[in-house]
C-alpha cells in the first residue's frame, strides 16, 4: 500500500521548521531496496529530489551520474520504480559551507524514522561526509559502533560494510555543480552506484 513519506514523518519532527522540507513523495515501501542519502536539503524544497520545480536542482547531477552508471534515466519516477529512493541527512538547509552539529543532531531521529519506512532495504549509500557522520550515529546507538569507519572515502569505498544485514556503500554527494566538475569524485561516485545497482540485481559487484 502507498504512503505519503511526508505524512509518515510529520509526527516526529521536533521543529516545525523542517515540515516543508520532508520529501513530498508517495510510494510503495516494500518496494525500496536502497536508500541514497545526500548531504542537505536546499534552501528551496520546490528544487530538491521529489520537488515541485519543473526540473530540480538536485536531480541535476543525480541523472548523469546514473546514466555515467550505466543506467539511463530521465525521471525521479523511474528511480522510486527501481527501489532507490532519495533522501538527505539534514532536514533543514545549511546556511554555510559546514553543517551545524546541533541541525544535524536534530534531524537523526527524522532520518531514522526515515530508513525505517522500508522493511526490504538492501543497501544504503552514504553520498558524502556528512551522510555518513548521520548514518553512523544512528548505527552507534543501535548496535554501540559506527557502521563505517573513519577514514578518507577514497580509501574507504573499496571495502565492504554491512549495518543489520544492509550493505554500506560511502561515496561522494551527489548535488551541486562541483561534483560535475571534479572528474575524479563523480567517475568513483558512478560506479559506486553501478555496484549498487549490480547488488540490488543480484550480479554480485565487480
Amino acid at each position: 500500500m502507498a504512503i505519503s513519506v511526508r505524512e509518515s514523518l510529520m509526527d516526529t519532527v521536533g521543529s516545525p521548521r523542517f515540515l516543508a522540507y520532508l520529501s513530498d513523495v508517495s510510494l510503495e515501501p516494500e518496494q525500496i531496496k536502497t536508500v541514497m542519502i545526500n548531504e542537505a536539503v536546499p534552501l528551496d524544497p520546490v528544487e530538491d529530489f521529489y520537488g515541485s520545480a519543473p526540473a530540480p536542482a538536485y536531480l541535476e547531477t543525480v541523472f548523469p551520474l546514473f546514466r555515467e552508471a550505466g543506467c539511463e534515466i530521465s525521471r525521479i519516477e523511474e528511480l522510486l520504480h527501481m527501489g532507490i529512493y532519495l533522501t538527505n541527512a539534514v532536514k533543514f538547509p545549511k546556511r554555510d559551507t559546514t553543517v551545524p552539529k546541533e541541525l544535524l543532531e536534530e534531524s537523526l531521529p527524522v532520518l531514522e524514522m526515515e530508513l525505517g519506512l522500508f522493511p526490504n532495504l538492501r543497501t544504503v549509500m552514504l553520498m558524502g561526509d556528512v551522510a555518513k557522520k548521520a548514518f553512523n550515529a544512528i548505527a552507534k546507538r543501535k548496535t554501540g559502533k559506527a557502521a563505517v569507519p573513519s577514514g578518507s572515502t577514497y580509501k574507504l569505498r573499496s571495502q565492504e560494510f554491512w549495518y543489520c544485514g544492509i550493505r554500506v556503500f560511502p561515496s561522494y554527494i551527489m548535488t551541486g555543480k562541483n561534483i560535475l566538475i571534479e572528474k575524479s569524485k563523480f567517475q568513483m561516485a558512478a560506479d559506486d552506484i553501478r555496484r549498487m545497482l549490480q547488488m540490488n540485481e543480484g550480479k554480485g559487484i565487480a
